[in-house]
């Protein structure tokens, strides 16, 4: 990398720290309803891709085999989803929203467009951009 092109020396510092705020404040917008960040991302993944199965779950949210199934139990107990075996394979257990789930993606919904509001506030859509060409840049070429 030429030095004219050297990310500023804090930018992935400050890339992480803008995940955990940002994972923080959707906890704590969805506390009310015992959803956190990782869970508003089920929900999310789910209600795109009803009967989905736990492994595209985990891989989706980014999340081990043990952790997500963890908060799969939790959110079943919490009527959020329900997990049921597939009839074609027994060793599958597929994920569907559950009527509390579906009421919480309004919530989440809406939080997540406050979050998008206040988070691009003073942004032109060119800066915007940018960043978010960046972000994808970082996704596909860290893996």
């Amino acid at each position: 990398m030429s030095p004219d092109r050297r990310i500023p020396p804090r930018l992935v510092f400050l890339t992480l720290e803008a995940e955990r705020r940002l994972g923080r404040w959707i906890s704590r917008r969805g506390s009310a309803r015992g959803i956190s960040a990782a869970a508003a991302g089920v929900l999310f993944f789910v209600a795109g891709n009803p009967g989905t199965a736990t492994g595209e779950v985990a891989e989706a949210i980014h999340g081990s085999a043990a952790g997500t199934s963890g908060l799969l139990a939790r959110m079943e107990k919490a009527g959020f989803i329900t997990r049921t075996t597939d009839p074609k394979d027994r060793r599958t257990i597929r994920v569907s929203l559950a009527p509390a789930g579906e009421e919480a993606m309004d919530d989440v919904r809406t939080a997540i467009a406050e979050l998008d509001d206040l988070v691009t506030e003073g942004f032109s859509p060119q800066e915007l951009e940018t960043v978010a060409r960046w972000l994808r840049h970082v996704s596909n070429s860290t893996g």
